[in-house]
């Protein structure tokens, strides 16, 4: 019985891993001579100024404490020139304060100077030189700069500076002199443990802002939905009233010939060109609607409501436990049909918003006619339940107040919401009767009766 042959898995060649090790030490080459972003200094983003001067403080006190302390050691206690010492100090502590805005820079300028510093100690012969090859305030100054670093860099850069403080330590240990005490592994392990926790909390404050701007996106997006799907129920919800006014045109332009006797040849064809094109603007309209109803949903078959409905909206939430009071004008005039469609609207929005947001608080509802005005104003006091009030906003779809704006910018009114000082809420609409009423000033805030009853409608 034939056995197919085993394929064993390609090994890679000693050129592969050679040019693969090249790239990995190109890559960190180029990770630790590019800073991510340079010249942005430690919470740099932060609203107040004492908070970003914050690092500069912290590494002015750092710089403080070690550059005396190292100057001190390497003269005092290794041996050093005093002013090899000082220069040796600076360049390794001063750099802090850089570290605050450009940490990779720093490190180049604190990696060499420590490493020069070792060498010299090479030579040098104090009294009490015992550790090899990083001085005390030396630690210190790089676990410093550690932190400054993981705040800052990429992973890359972070694993080539821990990569290239271990085997310059590791190599300057085989020209240890006898008698010293080695503190490298506790370097390498103290700046590895610095650098996988920085690097770890500037990985979770970006992923925070990430998500904070991700979800700015997602509510500016949901926003603008909101709108655009209010803006397609308004339109379908006034096709009918235009529609009506298209097809009463219609009628009157194919009848006219037979209405009016006499009538010349020259009219009979301008009444049946206006016939014709409000014919043609219907089915425009039509296919338009169409559009708006690409989603599915179907369209209302009931009676578009108005003002006459009013009365019921107040008794619906009545019913629903908030005290109500309507205060309806008995003669509010000839109400172009898309503004009564939209004051009802309006009432209906505010009363949901009621009975959502501020459950038993006493509410008024009064709709009247001035002066080529009409005014829709529902005004609600605090909630009667606890912890339930209007300023603890309850999550609704938020299409209330954008459907309200939408109503009164498409009729040429204006709208004016808000809270009250007592904890109520205020929604104010001008809605015009006329094509061009005439311009009068807002109405002052107005105030809640003490104890409104449950539902009356008045007459003014």
């Amino acid at each position: 019985m034939a056995t197919e042959p085993r394929h064993e898995p390609p090994t890679p060649s000693l050129r592969q891993l050679s040019t693969r090790t090249r790239e990995m030490f190109q890559g960190l080459g180029t990770a630790l001579t590019t800073p991510t972003t340079p010249g942005a200094p430690l919470l740099a983003d932060a609203s107040s100024r004492w908070v970003r001067l914050l690092p500069y403080a912290v590494a002015l006190a750092f710089v403080a404490s070690l550059l005396p302390t190292t100057v001190h050691l390497l003269a005092g206690d290794y041996g050093v020139n005093g002013a090899l010492a000082g220069a040796l100090g600076t360049a390794q502590t001063a750099p802090l304060l850089l570290a605050v805005a450009r940490p990779l820079q720093a490190w180049w300028i604190i990696f060499a100077a420590d490493v020069l510093g070792a060498v010299v100690l090479l030579a040098a012969d104090g009294p009490r030189a015992e550790l090899w090859p990083w001085t005390p305030p030396a630690v210190v100054g790089y676990c410093a700069l550690m932190i400054a670093l993981g705040l800052r860099e990429s992973r890359r850069a972070l694993f080539g500076v821990w990569l290239a403080t271990g085997v310059a330590g590791y190599v300057l240990e085989v020209f240890r002199p006898a008698g010293y005490t080695s503190v490298h592994t506790l370097l390498v392990v103290l700046s590895g443990v610095l650098l996988l926790l920085t690097s770890a909390v500037r990985a979770r404050g970006d992923a925070q802002r990430r998500l904070v701007e991700q979800e700015t996106i997602s509510e500016a997006e949901r926003s603008r939905r909101t709108l655009l799907e209010e803006r397609a129920r308004i339109a379908r919800e006034l096709h009918d009233v235009v529609a009506h006014h298209m097809s009463v045109i219609t009628v009157q332009a194919d009848s006219a010939p037979y209405r009016i006797p006499d009538l010349p040849d020259a009219a009979r064809e301008e009444f049946t060109s206006i016939a014709s094109s409000a014919r043609e603007s219907l089915a425009e309209m039509r296919r338009l609607l169409s559009v708006l109803r690409s989603d599915g949903s179907e369209g209302e078959r009931a009676p578009q409501p108005g003002l006459d409905r009013v009365q019921q909206l107040v008794e619906a939430t009545v019913r629903a436990g908030v005290p109500a009071e309507l205060r309806l004008a008995a003669d509010l005039g000839d109400v172009p049909q898309a503004v009564d469609l939209s004051a009802y609207r309006i009432v209906q929005e505010a009363l949901a918003n009621v009975v959502r947001h501020a459950p038993g608080a006493s509410t008024r509802v009064s709709v009247r006619a001035d002066g080529g005005w009409l005014t829709v104003l529902v005004v609600n006091g605090p909630s009667a339940e606890a912890g339930s009030g209007v300023e603890h906003g309850a999550s609704g779809t938020g299409h209330g107040l954008v459907g309200m704006r939408e109503r009164v910018r498409l009729t040429g009114g204006s709208l004016d919401t808000g809270p009250l000082p007592d904890g109520g809420f205020r929604v104010a609409a001008r809605l015009p009767l006329t094509p061009d009423p005439p311009a009068v000033s807002p109405p002052p805030p107005p105030t809640l009766p003490p104890a409104p009853p449950s539902n009356a409608k008045d007459s003014e």
